[in-house]
């Protein structure tokens, strides 16, 4: 099995937070991830991440760069992603619409702190063996937090 490529978007606004999604139907359901998908044949990173928020939450975004990169072996899943993490910064005050309800039941708006104290929670829950009490991240989130320490989206 080959690995594919996923791109997750950090949709920033003027006080630096930005959405996540709680993801229904496909893998990683019920854990809390950045909008985003597959890149496509010849999509550059950024292109690819200004079609996937259109498609999923209708935003318009300015200012799109690369970030950074995780490794994603999902075992339950049989699934390998190497997942491309790019910012950008959304035009005004909007806010993003489920345009994809069977995909993402809900968008919030959060940030990095917050989910560091989320990924803190899941991991202490997962290792006592018990239900976490915030939300549980998708795995190419809580990878950013072990693969790449000291990493902030803002900056």
């Amino acid at each position: 099995m080959n690995a594919r490529v996923g791109v997750g978007v950090f949709v920033l606004n003027q006080d630096n937070q930005f959405i996540i999604g709680k993801r229904i139907g496909s893998h990683g359901a019920d854990t809390w991830g950045l909008p985003g998908g597959h890149l496509e044949f010849n999509e550059s990173f950024e292109d690819c991440a200004v079609r996937e928020l259109k498609e999923e939450t209708g935003l318009d975004v300015e200012d799109v760069r690369f970030l950074t990169a995780t490794n994603d072996i999902m075992e339950m899943d049989k699934k390998h992603y190497v997942t491309v993490f790019v910012a950008a910064r959304v035009r005004g005050d909007a806010q993003p619409e489920i345009l994809e309800p069977h995909k993402c039941a809900e968008w919030k708006w959060v940030t990095w702190e917050e989910l560091g104290v989320d990924r803190l929670k899941q991991v202490e829950a997962d290792r006592e063996g018990v239900e976490t009490t915030g939300r549980r991240l998708f795995l190419p989130l809580l990878n950013l937090f072990s693969q790449r320490e000291g990493f902030s989206p803002s900056n």
